[in-house]
């Protein structure tokens, strides 16, 4: 059955569809959970939590872009919540000496494989981790997450410079051929 089908379903309190759309979408979006929240039974709390979100505001849903990625936002926003509700520890950033980081080359060793960058990413403490996350894997910009984090811009730019050096660092073995 489409997505479609399952939302107009949805819409009008069909349980059964409710749960076949649950069931489409609850493993790949406990990836994304637990992405965001190492522990796993936190992640299976928001991500609970971010499905009776979605069954609530289903009328909000247009179909402008697939279900699954009106469901993920929904899921990293109810993680990002969690997240700030945990009393994410924050680095100190000093506003008034911040410089301006360009958008500078920065690359990976070509030995690195998308998994290995992603997971050197999830290991990564935060706030670099959050922001890296948002940033690297999302595709969100620096002013969503300043709005998302409720940090300045500039802030999510040095997390998020932060972050890569942290990446490049772990990840130069590669790069090397050492391997380890």
């Amino acid at each position: 059955m489409s997505d479609i089908l399952l939302v107009e379903q949805c819409k009008q309190n069909n349980r059964k569809a409710q749960m076949a759309l649950y069931r489409q979408y609850c493993d790949g979006m406990f990836i994304v959970a637990h992405r965001y929240l190492k522990d796993a039974a936190t992640a299976e709390d928001a991500l609970q939590e971010a499905f009776i979100k979605a069954f609530r505001k289903l009328d909000q849903f247009k179909g402008d872009v697939t279900f699954g990625a009106w469901l993920k936002r929904i899921v990293i926003n109810t993680c990002l919540d969690a997240i700030k509700a945990n009393k994410m520890e924050k680095a100190d950033v000093n506003e008034e000496t911040l410089a301006i980081v360009d958008e500078e080359e920065w690359s990976v060793p070509d030995e690195a494989t998308v998994n290995e960058v992603v997971k050197t990413i999830e290991s990564l403490k935060d706030p670099y981790g959050v922001v890296a996350k948002l940033f690297l894997l999302e595709g969100y910009d620096h002013q969503e997450i300043s709005e998302v984090l409720g940090i300045t811009e500039s802030a999510s730019r040095t997390y998020l410079h932060r972050g890569k050096k942290q990446l490049q660092e772990q990840l130069k073995h590669l790069k090397y051929g050492t391997g380890y």
